[in-house]
Formats: structure tokens, C-alpha cells, sequence
């Protein structure tokens, strides 16, 4: 358990175990979230990059890539058909 003092300007220092556990480092920003009536701090970036694997979790095995380069050659085809759509009018 960590302590923190609040200023006369509602600041606080978040002690640096927090911000190690955390991963935050200087000009970092904290998101400050509340669940069944307590207060949590979160470093935001960490949260959305677990909110977005948890949101693409299976989606790996639905299109079969298995491996780096199954992922890259899906980027290839995407970026291709994509090429295509734009410049098709010029062909």
C-alpha cells in the first residue's frame, strides 16, 4: 500500500512504485476510473493496448495467421486491394 498527500491545489505525487507498476514515466498522463464505488489509476496507453487485444483475441485463429509472415501478407493483400480501388479509375 502507497501514500500520497494531496496539495493545496488537489495535487498528488504518485509515489514511484505506483508509477513503476505502472509504466509511467515523466509527462505520462493517468486515467482515474471508478468500479463499484472505488477509485482506480490506470495509465491509459497500457489500458487501450489491453482493450484492443482483448477485442482482436481469436480473430488470429478466425483468419488462420499462424505466423509474422501469415500477418504480413495479409497486410500486402490489404494494402493492394486497397491500391487498386484507389488507382482503378486511372487504369
Amino acid at each position: 500500500m502507497e501514500l500520497a498527500k494531496i496539495t493545496s491545489k488537489g495535487q498528488i505525487t504518485l509515489p514511484i512504485q505506483i508509477r513503476k507498476k505502472l509504466s509511467l514515466k515523466d509527462g505520462d498522463k493517468v486515467l482515474f476510473m471508478e468500479k463499484d464505488g472505488r477509485i482506480f489509476v490506470e495509465n491509459p496507453t497500457k489500458l487501450a493496448i489491453l482493450e484492443a487485444q482483448e477485442a482482436f483475441a481469436g480473430l488470429a485463429a478466425e483468419l488462420d495467421l499462424n505466423t509474422e509472415e501469415d500477418v504480413v501478407n495479409l497486410c500486402k493483400e490489404v494494402r493492394k486491394e486497397k491500391w487498386e480501388k484507389q488507382y482503378a479509375h486511372h487504369a
